[in-house]
């Protein structure tokens, strides 16, 4: 999309009008390309280009700030509004707090991992509770929770690590639930949540879905139950329990994946 492209890599649209002199290339508006991806074995539905990290950081840098949301407003009228309605949080978070409660004690220590400014951490209105956010956008928590670099989080023990609406914007989950592995205790519970994207729900047949996908955003993977299954398998991690949850956003339905795992040596 060409927030994503201008945000990136400083790639604005080209119109192309009689002032190119082209002879044999029809006049219209010319977006970057990419290509959508299927696993044959698991059914990721996913895009070609992986980001390094520094193309991350431009995208993610103080991220939905007042420049961040101006130029997507330019290509998307009405983010702005959008925006301050995601700012407020989420209004599940209790369902989300309710699938853990039967892992966890009553007092704990959380790491929400890509936690933003922690308005969406569970868990975060208990005094008792501690929280810590490890986040790449350098945005402010508004003083309520301390934030973390790997390297002080891995001298912690955390009772949970919230991974919530992360892995469907990274290149490579596989490396992020590897870091996150690594400073897991053997009681230590991971949450995870993903969108099941209503594309995925309404194709369920994998070419269908590959020929659907012709435009990628921010999301740039599509998990379905056994793409995610088959990735907790191949980095060390055992299911408690995966359900799939329906939810409202803006008077709109949307469908998430909540999983809770635990190291699989625990």
């Amino acid at each position: 999309m060409p927030f994503m492209a201008q945000r990136i890599y400083s790639w604005e649209p080209a119109l192309i009008d009689e002032s190119w002199g082209l002879k044999t290339i029809p006049q219209g508006i010319a977006y970057s390309l990419c290509n959508s991806l299927l696993c044959e074995q698991c059914g990721l539905l996913f895009m070609d280009i992986r980001f390094s990290d520094s193309e991350m950081m431009r995208l993610y840098d103080n991220y939905r700030d007042s420049e961040y949301t101006l130029l997507r407003e330019k290509y998307e009228p009405g983010y702005t509004e959008r925006n301050k309605a995601l700012l407020e949080g989420m209004s599940y978070i209790g369902d989300v707090e309710s699938f853990l409660q039967p892992y966890l004690p009553k007092t704990m220590r959380v790491l929400d991992w890509g936690g933003d400014t922690g308005v969406n951490t569970p868990f975060k209105e208990s005094a008792s509770n501690t929280i810590h956010i490890y986040d790449i956008s350098g945005v402010e928590t508004f003083g309520l929770f301390p934030k973390v670099s790997k390297q002080t989080a891995a001298k912690n023990d955390y009772d949970l690590i919230v991974c919530s609406n992360v892995l469907e914007h990274v290149p490579f989950p596989r490396k992020v639930l590897r870091e996150i592995k690594a400073i897991m205790r053997p009681t230590t519970v991971l949450y995870i949540e993903v969108p099941l994207e209503n594309l995925v729900k309404e194709y369920l047949d994998g070419v269908k879905l590959l020929r659907k996908k012709r435009h990628w955003h921010e999301h740039i993977n599509f998990f379905n139950q056994s793409a995610l299954e088959a990735l907790m398998v191949s980095v060390g991690l055992s299911l408690l329990s995966i359900v799939s949850h329906d939810i409202q956003i803006e008077s709109k339905s949307y469908t998430v994946f909540m999983l809770a795992c635990v190291h699989s040596e625990s």
